[in-house]
């Protein structure tokens, strides 16, 4: 994550002729061993097998809760068309009741009017032989004055009788027509009764489907909610646990980039040694520029800078006083993401050109930037300040604004962004330079 300069200084000690030659080099940095880094894939694999078994069973639960969405639609129109039905047969069954109610009054009526003509016609019956009537009786043929005028007299009582029987025979098929109608009445009441019945026992099946259907759709979307919580949870312990990978993968390049660096170094250091041992008066070679107090600037004008570069890509190796470079190959992640040939700032790279804006010049080295200026505990960081993370700092440096924010470059395929203050792996101590 750092771009790692090893300078080398030659002290030469000229009193007495003799050359004597020094290198300072950074500590070395973490270098994980092939099995840690071997574990770290393996949790990352059964964590991506893990996701995508997740994805598996939440497709297949989403999938069962639209056939139960479905499913809830249509019990909710059976249960609609329940209660129409209940409706209707309510209506019939209250319509057959007046109707039966009718035709037990009529048939009632009519049975009443048979009785009252039976009671008449009896009572013709009887003054029909009582003494002395004049219609109605056997009497009524005694004093014709001739054979004409008892043959009206018969005529007359035979008309009597007649219409008499004839109004009975009315009523009587009345009484019958009123009866078949009481019955028919009754059978359609019966019927309508037995079809509200049926309706309201529809009615309480169709509304226990729709409950059951909604309970079962509720139940299903609280599983699919539940599969989607874990598939978001393992998400986001493999996406820890890949950068945990490319963390171990990174510090083992670069410590594989230290080692070389330093041989190199050592090579280059024995190399001046002899040259300085062989020469009369060698010249020391000109130090790297150091970190000096600022002259002008202030922590806002640091603060302003590194904001500045907000959305710059991240380039490992990339980034000096004057603004954003070319980054370096790291062998390793860097390289994937074409850090060596793209423009951007790493972590301590922007640190170096946020700070040069107040006349400060860090080195290009998060651990030496921790040792830049003094030390202050966590708890009492202000704006301006430089937060580190990793043993002596060199594993990330960002500056802090505030707040618990932070502005930082941090890491291959990222950009220059605002983020808050991630407290893992973070030094107890910040850096105040201003």
């Amino acid at each position: 994550m750092t771009r790692w300069i090893i300078p080398v200084v030659i002290a030469l000690t000229t009193a007495i002729g003799l050359g004597d030659a020094a290198h300072a080099v950074p500590p070395p940095p973490p270098n994980p061993s092939d099995a840690e880094i071997d574990a770290g894939r393996q949790q990352a694999d059964a964590k991506a097998a893990r996701v995508g078994e997740l994805t598996g069973r939440l497709t297949d639960a989403e999938a069962r809760l639209r056939e139960l969405t479905d499913d809830v639609a249509f019990k909710l129109e059976l249960a609609n068309k329940a209660r129409v039905d209940l409706d209707t047969a309510r209506t019939e069954a209250d319509r057959a009741r007046r109707e039966a109610d009718a035709a037990r009054v009529e048939a009632e009526a009519a049975g009443r009017a048979v009785e009252d003509a039976r009671v008449r016609l009896d009572e013709f019956a009887a003054a029909s032989y009582e003494q002395g009537s004049v219609v109605g009786s056997v009497s009524a043929y005694f004093g014709a004055t001739s054979p004409e005028d008892l043959l009206a007299r018969a005529q007359l009582l035979q008309a009597v009788s007649e219409s008499s029987l004839n109004a009975l025979d009315d009523v009587e098929r009345s009484r019958a027509e009123q009866a078949n109608k009481d019955s028919a009445a009754r059978a359609a009441l019966d019927l309508a009764d037995r079809k509200q019945s049926a309706a309201d026992q529809a009615k309480r099946d169709a509304d226990a489907a729709q409950t059951a259907a909604v309970q079962a759709q509720q139940g299903q979307a609280a599983a699919a909610r539940g599969i989607q919580d874990e598939k978001t949870r393992v998400e986001g312990e493999l996406d820890q646990a890949l950068h945990a990978v490319e963390g171990l993968e990174g510090q083992r390049d670069r410590y594989d980039q230290w080692l070389a660096d330093k041989r190199r170094e050592d090579e280059e250091a024995a190399r001046r040694a002899a040259l300085a041992a062989a020469a009369p008066a060698p010249q020391a070679p000109r130090p790297p520029r150091p970190v000096t107090a600022p002259v002008s600037g202030s922590v806002e004008t640091v603060v302003a800078r590194a904001m500045g570069q907000l959305g710059v890509r991240y380039s490992w190796g990339g980034g000096n006083y004057d603004g954003p470079t070319v980054g370096i190959r790291d062998g390793g992640i860097g390289d994937a993401h074409g850090d060596y040939y793209s423009v951007g700032f790493d972590c301590s790279g922007l640190m170096m050109y946020a700070f040069a804006g107040a006349g400060v010049y860090l080195p290009h080295y998060s651990g030496y930037q921790y040792n830049a200026g003094r030390k202050v505990p966590l708890s009492q960081a202000q704006r301006g300040d430089m937060l580190f993370w990793g043993p002596g700092g060199g594993t990330h440096v960002a500056l802090y604004l505030g707040g618990g924010m932070m502005v930082e470059a941090p890491y291959s395929g990222s950009h220059v962004r605002v983020a808050p203050v991630r407290y893992g792996g973070i030094m107890p101590y910040a850096t105040r330079v201003l």
